[in-house]
């Protein structure tokens, strides 16, 4: 089973690709990429980081920072959810863990990315299956400490005050995925609406991505890109439009500033001020980065 979990396609996710996000990015870097171009600088107390943890709110880009790693990073790559580790029978999710976490020691260097930790390896739920698999991934990331091998565990939670003392405890790096600041929103803007619309066949975009950076702050990088696909499908109803008319062979649509901020008055944003007010608190108190 944690065989067909290993990632075979190329995700093509660059880390260009991602917007803001600097201090993930080279965290990233120091614990998988430089490890693997100078391993004899990593010895000792510069041993690589073996454990990292994103938290924040849903849509900042937890993880499309993990397919950044599969596809930048030379290592081979477990994409875990929590569905491959719950089994149905008595030991058989314990057992799995081994399993995964021998395969990635004989496979060696590689990463385990375990997507909504917290729903596995929650201090909330009590109940003797949850702890007997907390206490197995306890002691799996232990042995990432001891191990010679070169293994990189990287997890992402929306909810870090539900995990166990103990799990957080053993990562190493606990990073804020925040919401993207105004320069962030910007290359945003630029990126989807610019760059990925310039060979469109009808549409051309003429925007001021500042005045629109402006306009969304508390937006998440998923908002900001639903905010810009309803922005281009306000277009293309208007193209679909002449089309089905057959009124016209020379159709162009310019999006304008104007249209992009009538889509954002349709698209609220998903997280709330007091939701990341949340974060924030928690960061000051259990923050590594």
């Amino acid at each position: 089973m944690i065989s067909k979990e290993i990632l075979v396609t190329n995700p093509n996710v660059k880390w260009s690709d991602i917007k803001g996000l600097s201090t993930a990015k080279k965290l990233l870097d120091e614990a998988i990429v430089l490890p693997t171009k100078y391993p004899d600088l990593f010895t000792g107390l510069c041993t690589p980081w073996t454990a990292m943890l994103f938290y924040g709110p849903p849509g900042t880009g937890k993880t499309l920072l993990a397919k950044a790693v599969a596809t930048e990073c030379k290592t081979t790559f477990f994409n875990i959810t929590p569905s491959t580790l719950v089994a149905k029978w008595r030991g058989d999710s314990e057992k799995l863990i081994k399993v995964m976490f021998e395969m990635a020691e004989q496979m060696s260097p590689s990463t385990i990315f375990i997507d909504e930790l917290d729903t596995i390896a929650s201090k909330r739920i009590d109940h003797e299956a949850s702890r007997r698999l907390t206490s197995e991934i306890l002691i799996h990331m232990d042995g990432l400490l001891r191990s010679e091998k070169r293994i990189f565990l990287l997890a992402t939670s929306n909810h870090p005050w539900e995990l166990d003392p103990a799990i957080f405890r053993r990562l190493e790096k606990r990073i804020f995925v925040d919401l993207p600041d105004v320069q962030a929103r910007k290359d945003m803007f630029v990126y989807y609406l610019s760059e990925m619309l310039q060979k469109h066949k009808y549409i051309k975009c003429d925007i001021d991505s500042d005045s629109l950076a402006q306009e969304t702050n508390g937006y998440s990088g998923s908002d900001i890109r639903l905010v810009c696909k309803e922005t281009a499908m306000q277009a293309m109803r208007s193209i679909f439009q002449v089309l089905e008319k057959k009124t016209g062979n020379n159709i162009n649509f310019t999006i304008t500033t104007k249209d992009v901020k009538n889509a954002i008055s349709k698209t609220k944003p998903s997280t709330s001020e007091t939701d990341n007010h949340k974060y924030k608190i928690w960061q000051s108190q259990y923050a590594s980065c």
